[in-house]
């Protein structure tokens, strides 16, 4: 699974890179929101962490032009902004999820794992099969002949390669 992260605070966007990483995603960071709109725009992404505050175009202006330019890449706002109002603006604009700063990191994964789920289309991702094998990139279950074969993270990211 591919995500772009487009967060202007580099510890943060580092922090979020390496945590995603070592949970077996493939990540790119973008530090501004220009930059992040042409990344998501020429980049086959599987979801989009997007914070609001970026400099050069803010993540609201970001999101309305990635869905008025027809992309449907699942969007989770991640912003300090959480008040109702942001809230709503957010996911009337085009996010299909929103998490206020501060977060815990494992929320922050289960979100991403529901919208992953979902996938672009809003319905669940089909399994990918090979001969008896098969592996749920949504909820990372693997399963050979009837029986759950445990992974860790790197092996989740290498055996969706290969099987795609």
């Amino acid at each position: 699974m591919r995500l772009l992260i487009v967060e202007d605070e580099l510890k943060l966007a580092g922090l979020l890179r390496e945590g995603l990483t070592q949970a077996g995603y493939a990540v790119d960071t973008a530090d501004d929101g220009v930059q992040g709109e042409f990344l998501a725009l020429t980049n086959d992404y599987d979801a989009i962490v997007l914070d609001l505050l970026l400099p050069r175009r803010d993540g609201r202006e970001v999101c309305r032009r990635l869905r008025t330019a027809g992309l449907a890449t699942p969007i989770l706002m991640l912003t300090a902004l959480d008040s109702v109002n942001d809230r709503v603006a957010g996911l009337d604009g085009g996010a299909d999820d929103y998490l206020a700063k501060p977060f815990a990191f494992a929320e922050l994964l289960a979100r991403l794992r529901v919208l992953l789920r979902r996938g672009a289309t809003g319905s669940a991702e089909p399994l990918l099969r090979v001969g008896d094998l098969s592996y749920d990139p949504a909820t990372r279950a693997c399963v050979r002949a009837g029986r759950s074969i445990p992974l860790v993270a790197r092996e989740h990211g290498l055996l969706e390669y290969f099987m795609r």
